[in-house]
């Protein structure tokens, strides 16, 4: 892949247009993607003009962010030629997050050392899982390196896809025995009344994010037969009492609908080899009025603590689609 870029005469020493050469047509029109949308999503998020000449293409647009188009194309293109599929997340990654390197330092069997090189990846069965911000990848970062780690931020940052992931791969790389997925069952501002079927039927509706997650990371059958076996737990997190969580890993969702004492009795089932994520949205309390959020109490009495982690996300953090960031920062707006 050769750069090079074209000076007009009258322009002193801002290079106007920078050409890319791929020598792979054939990735190069993945790398385009159909009707060049993938080019036009480049050209709308950086203010430059991206134009395909045979197997080139000229990006033109004021110098800096001219520059950073060539490096997202780049990465991208290498991304490509590794044999690692392009979808837009991958492209939203690179816009925020900026170039980084391809080569990962990650080798079989070494999960824990994934972080010695640029980009990190988490390996599932189905699919490769990237941050695609800085605070993500804080995020990821912290979940290796800390026994207990909160993840505190608004819907659609990640926060409990990212935790799943880590934790589908810690298991299938044999670092923890089981993962135990908990939630408090809280209707969100209406009552459901009376569910039918039994305990299972019943709990089930409230879990359902958990279970998305899972599907995303794990065959059909594999996910069956693992929570058959008990491997994999998804419960309520009033089912939580009297347990000891060893060699697990543990995550509790919508955290911010945990009592006080829930969250007490949750943070101390921790085991030996177990680690514990907690994520939650501090805008989206279901509880009744007057009780106050067990996130909020854990967050201001563990924020000193050794070992512990507290992990924030804002709307520019969203990953979903980009009205959402919008609506959490008019939301927000208007409650400041």
């Amino acid at each position: 892949m050769a750069i090079s870029a074209l000076t007009p005469e009258n322009t002193g020493n801002i290079p106007q247009e920078t050409l890319i050469e791929f020598p792979n047509n054939r990735l190069l029109i993945d790398l385009c993607g159909e009707f060049d949308r993938n080019l036009a999503l480049i050209e709308q998020c950086l203010g430059v003009q991206i134009v395909r000449r045979g197997n080139q293409l000229a990006v033109m647009g004021e110098e800096a962010p001219q520059k950073q188009a060539a490096e997202v194309l780049e990465t991208l293109y290498a991304r490509l030629e590794a044999g690692k599929p392009l979808e837009q997340g991958d492209i939203d990654r690179e816009l925020r997050m900026g170039r980084s390197e391809v080569d990962t330092g990650v080798r079989d069997g070494d999960q824990l050392g994934m972080f010695d090189g640029g980009k990190i990846e988490i390996h599932t069965r189905k699919k490769l899982v990237e941050p695609r911000t800085d605070a993500q990848k804080t995020y990821v970062r912290s979940l290796f390196a800390n026994e207990l780690a909160f993840g505190i931020g608004p819907a659609g940052t990640g926060k409990t896809y990212l935790a799943v992931a880590v934790g589908v791969s810690m298991f299938l790389e044999g670092h923890v025995d089981r993962i135990i997925l908990s939630r408090p069952a809280v209707e969100a501002g209406e009552r459901l009344g009376f569910l039918p079927g039994d305990m299972k039927d019943k709990v089930d509706p409230y879990m359902q994010p958990l279970y998305d997650a899972l599907n995303d990371f794990l065959p059909g059958k594999q996910l069956a037969k693992l929570m058959e076996e008990k491997k994999i737990e998804i419960a309520p997190l009033a089912f939580m009492r009297g347990r000891t969580l060893s060699n697990a890993f543990v995550v509790l969702d919508e955290a911010q609908n945990a009592t006080t004492m829930q969250m007490k009795m949750f943070l101390t089932r921790l085991g030996e080899g177990s680690r514990m994520v907690i994520t939650g949205d501090r805008s989206q309390i279901d509880l009744p009025r007057g009780v106050p959020s067990g996130l909020a109490d854990a967050e201001r009495l563990l924020n000193t603590v050794k070992g512990i982690s507290f992990n924030y996300f804002t709307s520019k953090d969203v990953v979903r689609h980009p009205l959402v960031a919008a609506i959490i920062e008019a939301y927000e707006k208007d409650s400041a």
